[in-house]
């Protein structure tokens, strides 16, 4: 099943798991520590409100820079759109637009797609067919869907694997952020 099927399908906790995995990759690109996102997973698992969360985290880390970036814009509008109340009606519009933020991230940042346009096969790897993308980026469609896949099938007890899922594409991303700087410089 395509991730854009996935995310027609899932309910209320699996399309907050969803973006909230997003977010968590990606998050961290802007300094954030790996555990502000933490309470919010934690609301998923006992069912309770994450507006306190959300807010700790919108504290931290919501306000735009003047230097931003294409990739710290694409992460602050993924916590900034995250509805306060977790309703699917509320939170499926956000966990799409952070799966096509988050695959844009990981297109900016894959060295294999130097010189691609950052929308290039995006829409049809979230439809299916993968060919063609960069490696970097499959494999964050491989998490998103992963996630979603868990979700469906194990409720809550497929948080704890998604959660472990998202800090595996976060070491990644950090990776190939490190490995590009130190390109950048030199060596």
């Amino acid at each position: 099943m395509s991730l854009v099927e996935l995310i027609a399908q899932a309910d209320e906790r699996g399309l907050a798991a969803s973006g909230l995995a997003c977010l968590d990759r990606c998050l961290p690109l802007l300094g954030a520590d790996d555990e502000l996102l933490r309470p919010l997973w934690a609301s998923l698992a006992d069912g309770s409100g994450w507006g306190p969360g959300l807010e700790k985290a919108r504290g931290a880390h919501g306000a735009e820079g003047p230097a931003d970036d294409e990739v710290a814009r694409l992460v602050r509008r993924m916590l900034q759109a995250a509805p306060a109340e977790r309703t699917a009606d509320a939170v499926r519009p956000w966990a799409d637009a952070c799966s096509v933020a988050s695959l844009r991230v990981h297109r900016l940042l894959d060295p294999a797609a130097d010189g691609a346009a950052v929308g290039d096969g995006l829409d049809a790897g979230r439809a299916g067919d993968t060919a063609g993308l960069p490696p970097l980026v499959a494999a964050e469609l491989r998490r998103q869907t992963a996630v979603l896949e868990l979700l469906a099938e194990h409720g809550p007890h497929g948080l704890r694997r998604a959660l472990d899922l998202s800090i595996e594409g976060r070491r990644v991303l950090r990776a190939v952020v490190s490995r590009r700087a130190r390109s950048e410089c030199g060596g």
